[in-house]
C-alpha cells in the first residue's frame, strides 16, 4: 500500500491543522459526486470525530492523515472540513490488523485478520500485494479464500493507484471512481495511452482535464489525437451557441484557436474525419458545413418524418366541410371568430401537420380552445404537450385540459450509455393520440423535437403553437422559425389584437417593440421606464422595488415579482443581482442553515432554477423551486406538484439561484411582474426579440431600469444571431431527388 495525497477542491481559508487517525465508518457518500461524511478515530485522542471531504469515500480502517479546519454545524456540532488528505499504509502491526478487520477487504474478517497478522506481522500487507499464494500457511484459509481475498485487494489497489497517478500528474484524485468504473484493470493503461477517450466517455471530464492529462504525458501539442478531440471540443461549443452545423473554415479557425495551432494542422486532421465519416457534412453551394454526427441525424429525422406526416395524414373531416364545422361550434361556443382564426380551425381538420404563430393578445389561446373542442366532437383523442413545466401549466390552465411537459410525454428514463437522453416513447413504442398539441414551440431544439416526432404515429396529427418573434430556444436549432420558413408545412400567423376595454398597455407595448417603436412608458401604470443612468444604482432600485415598493402593493417577491436580465454578468447581471437579492429576501441567519459550492450559497427558503435536465430525478431545464431542507452535503428542492428533490453536494452544480434570471429562462413562464435593467454595459446582448420576449413574460406589470440609450438599442436592433441549420431547406426540398 503507497502513500497516496488527494487534494480536494475546497479552500482551506481558516487556520489548517492536521490529525492522523484510521477511518472508522462511512456516514455518508454520494456515488454520484466527490463528496463524503465520516467518522473518523485520531491516534492521538480518545474521541472520535465527524470530517466532511469533497472526495470519493475513504476505505473503512484506512489510516489517513487530514488536513483541514474545524467548522461548527448547528444540528450536527463540531465538525472537521478536509481540505486535503494522505492515505498512508498502516506501519503497526495493531494498525494492519485493524484495517483487515474493518471488513474492507472480501474473505477477511476480525477473527482471520488477526491469525493472518499473527503469522505475517508488519509484512502482512505485503504478502498480500506480492505473494498472496504465502496465506495458505494460516489455518483455515484455502485456495477459494485467498482468490477472493486477492481479488478484492487489487481492485482497492488498482483505485488507489489511479488516485496516485492522477495527483502525481496534477489532477485531482476525485475522478479516480469514475474513471475505474468505465475501465477497471485497463484504467491506467487508457490515462496512459488514450487520455482523450476520457473526454468522450466519463461523465465530468471533458477535453479541458483530457488535455491536461496529455500534456502532463508530454503529447504534442499537434498530436492527431489531440487535434481530434479539439474539433469534437469545438463542435459542442457550436452546438451550444445555438447552431446545428457550421461552416468548414469558421470550424477549423475554432479549433485552430482553442488548441492554440495553425489552421492547415486542424484542416488535415479534418480531412481525414470527415474521410473516415466520423463527422457529418452537407454541401450547399459553394459552403461545407460540417455537422456533429448527432445533430445531422436529428435534422433529417425530424424532417423526413414532419414531411411524412404531412403528406400522408388523412383529413380529419373527410364527409363534411372544414367551415361548416367550424361554425358549428362558434354557434356552440358563442364566440365570433376574426377570419384568421376561422382559417386556423379549418386547416387544423384538414392538415397533417400545422403550425399556429402569433404575438400576445391575437386570440392564440381561443383558437387552441376551439382546435380541442372541435378534435373532440369528432371523437379524436388529443394530447397536450409543452417544453416546460411553466408551460404546460399555463396551458392547462388556458384550456382546462391535462398537459404535461414533452419529456413527461415521451417519458424520459434517463441518460443512456452515450450521455444522450433515453425516452420510454420512442419510435418502437409510441404515443398513443390522434392529435398532439404542442404550445411554446419557439422553445424546443431539434434534438428534443426529433425525439417527439420519432415517438408520434404515422396517423396522427400535430399541431405546433408558439410565438415565432420570440427568442429561440437555447439548444441547437430554431425549429419553430425553420418549419415557418420553409414555406411547405400550412401555418396561420396571428396578427389582429383583441384589445379588452381596461386592458393592460403590455400587450400593446410588446406589439410596438416587435414593430420597432419605442413603448409608451407612464411613471405610476402598468408599464413603467426609470432612467437611472447607474448601473449600482438600477440595482439598489431592483431590491427597493422587490423588498418595499411593490410589496406594498399586494406582491409577493418570491411567487409574483420576477427579475430578468440580458446577461449574466456586471452590477446588473443575474450573478450579482441574485447576490443582493438574496441578501435582501433571505439574509443569512442561524435559523437558515446554508450551503456552499465554489459558485454560490444556497440557504434555506432560497427560490432556485434547475439549469440541466436531469432525467432521472425528473426535473428539466427551467423549472423552478425552493430549497426546503439542508443538512451537510444534501438539499431538497420543492418543485410544485408534490415533486421534491434531494440533490447531493456533487449536483449542486445542477441549480442555481432564481431570484434574477436571464430572459433566455423566464420563455414559457408569465409572471405578474417582470423587472428588467436595461444598462450600457449590457449593449451586446440588447435586441429586439430579447425585450420583446421579457415584456410578453409579465401579466400585470413591467418595469424597465436604466438608460435610455440602452432601451432605443433594443428596440432598434432587430439583427439576431445567425443560426446555422439546414431544416428549412430538408423540408422545402424534400427527400426525392
Amino acid at each position: 500500500m503507497k502513500n497516496e495525497t488527494i487534494q480536494t477542491s475546497l479552500p482551506g481559508l481558516e487556520t489548517e491543522e492536521e490529525i492522523e487517525g484510521v477511518v472508522e465508518r462511512i456516514v455518508f457518500t454520494n456515488e454520484a459526486s466527490p463528496f463524503t461524511v465520516f467518522s473518523f478515530k485520531p491516534l492521538r485522542k480518545k474521541s472520535r470525530i465527524t470530517a466532511l471531504a469533497n472526495v470519493e469515500a475513504p476505505l473503512v480502517g484506512q489510516q489517513l492523515r487530514l488536513r483541514g479546519h474545524w467548522t461548527q454545524h448547528k444540528r450536527y456540532g463540531q465538525q472537521f472540513q478536509v481540505t486535503g488528505l494522505r492515505i498512508e499504509a498502516p506501519s503497526s502491526a495493531e494498525g494492519i490488523e485493524r484495517f483487515l478487520a474493518s471488513g474492507v477487504v472480501d474473505g477477511i474478517g476480525p477473527s482471520l485478520a488477526k491469525r493472518i497478522v499473527q503469522k505475517f506481522g508488519k509484512k502482512t500487507l505485503t504478502v498480500i500485494e506480492q505473494t498472496p499464494h504465502r496465506l495458505s500457511e494460516v489455518a483455515g484459509i484455502g485456495k477459494k479464500t485467498i482468490e477472493k481475498i486477492t481479488a478484492s485487494y487489487t481492485s482497492q489497489s488498482e483505485l488507489r493507484d489511479i488516485m496516485l497517478w492522477l495527483e502525481t500528474h496534477h489532477i485531482s484524485g476525485t475522478y479516480a471512481a469514475r474513471i475505474f468504473k468505465k475501465y477497471g484493470s485497463f484504467s491506467i493503461d487508457t490515462l496512459e495511452n488514450h487520455p482523450y477517450q476520457l473526454a468522450r466517455e466519463v461523465e465530468g471530464i471533458g477535453f479541458i482535464i483530457a488535455d491536461s492529462i496529455a500534456k502532463s504525458l508530454g503529447i504534442a501539442a499537434e498530436d492527431r489525437s489531440r487535434i481530434s478531440a479539439g474539433i469534437d471540443f469545438a463542435l459542442q461549443k457550436i452546438a451550444q451557441q445555438g447552431h446545428c452545423c457550421i461552416p468548414e473554415a469558421a470550424l477549423e479557425k475554432q479549433a485552430a484557436d482553442l488548441l492554440k495551432v495553425e489552421q492547415e494542422t486542424v484542416r488535415k486532421v479534418l480531412k481525414d474525419l470527415l474521410q473516415a465519416k466520423q463527422l457529418a457534412v452537407e454541401y450547399v453551394g459553394a459552403e461545407t458545413l460540417i455537422y456533429p454526427p448527432y445533430l445531422y441525424r436529428a435534422e433529417i429525422k425530424a424532417a423526413r418524418k414532419l414531411l411524412y406526416l404531412q403528406k400522408y395524414a388523412d383529413s380529419i373531416a373527410m364527409e363534411t366541410d372544414p367551415s361548416t364545422l367550424v361554425a358549428h361550434w362558434e354557434q356552440i361556443a358563442g364566440i365570433q371568430l376574426a377570419d384568421k382564426q376561422k382559417e386556423a380551425l379549418e386547416d387544423v381538420l384538414q392538415y397533417g401537420v400545422f403550425v399556429l404563430t402569433g404575438g400576445p393578445g391575437t386570440g392564440k389561446t381561443t383558437v387552441v380552445r376551439g382546435m380541442i373542442d372541435l378534435l373532440h366532437l369528432q371523437g379524436l383523442t388529443v394530447l397536450l404537450g409543452a417544453p416546460t413545466g411553466r408551460a404546460a401549466k399555463r396551458l392547462a390552465e388556458a384550456t382546462g385540459q391535462k398537459a404535461v411537459t414533452v419529456h413527461r410525454m415521451l417519458e424520459a428514463q434517463g441518460a443512456g450509455g452515450s450521455g444522450a437522453p433515453t425516452f420510454g416513447k420512442n419510435e418502437d413504442e409510441q404515443l398513443e393520440a390522434d392529435v398532439i398539441i404542442l404550445d411554446e414551440v419557439s422553445m424546443m431544439d431539434i434534438t428534443l423535437m426529433q425525439h417527439f416526432l420519432a415517438a408520434v404515429p404515422d396517423g396522427s396529427h400535430v399541431i405546433f403553437v408558439g410565438d415565432v418573434d420570440q427568442l429561440p430556444s437555447v439548444g441547437p436549432g430554431t425549429v419553430l422559425r425553420d418549419i415557418l420558413r420553409s414555406g411547405v408545412i400550412p401555418s396561420v400567423r396571428l396578427t389582429d389584437i383583441f384589445r379588452q376595454k381596461g386592458e393592460s398597455s403590455i400587450v400593446m407595448n410588446a406589439h410596438a417593440i416587435n414593430a420597432g417603436r419605442l413603448p409608451v412608458c407612464s411613471p405610476q401604470g402598468d408599464f413603467q421606464f426609470w432612467e437611472i443612468d447607474d448601473e449600482d444604482a438600477v440595482a439598489q432600485k431592483i431590491v427597493e422595488l422587490c423588498t418595499k415598493t411593490l410589496p406594498q402593493q399586494g406582491f409577493s417577491p418570491l411567487t409574483d415579482i420576477q427579475v430578468l436580465a440580458p446577461m449574466h454578468r456586471q452590477a446588473c447581471g443575474t450573478d450579482n443581482l441574485n447576490k443582493v437579492l438574496q441578501a435582501a429576501l433571505n439574509p443569512k441567519s442561524p435559523q437558515r442553515p446554508e450551503l456552499t459550492n465554489a459558485a454560490q450559497t444556497f440557504r434555506l427558503g432560497d427560490k432556485v432554477i434547475q439549469t440541466k435536465n436531469n432525467y432521472t430525478k425528473q426535473v428539466f431545464n427551467g423549472d423552478i423551486g425552493f430549497v426546503m431542507a439542508i443538512e451537510p452535503g444534501r438539499m431538497t428542492v420543492h418543485f410544485g406538484d408534490e415533486l421534491e428533490v434531494d440533490y447531493e453536494s456533487g449536483e449542486f452544480g445542477e441549480l442555481s439561484l432564481a431570484y434574477a434570471l436571464t430572459v433566455h429562462k423566464s420563455q414559457g413562464s408569465e409572471y405578474p411582474v417582470v423587472i428588467l435593467p436595461l444598462v450600457r454595459s449590457h449593449t451586446i446582448m440588447m435586441q429586439r426579440n430579447l425585450l420583446y420576449t421579457a415584456v410578453t413574460r409579465a401579466k400585470r406589470e413591467v418595469i424597465l431600469l436604466g438608460s435610455k440609450a440602452a432601451l432605443n438599442t433594443a428596440v432598434a436592433n432587430n439583427r439576431t444571431s445567425k443560426r446555422y441549420t439546414l431544416l428549412a431547406e430538408r423540408l422545402h426540398y424534400g427527400f426525392e431527388r
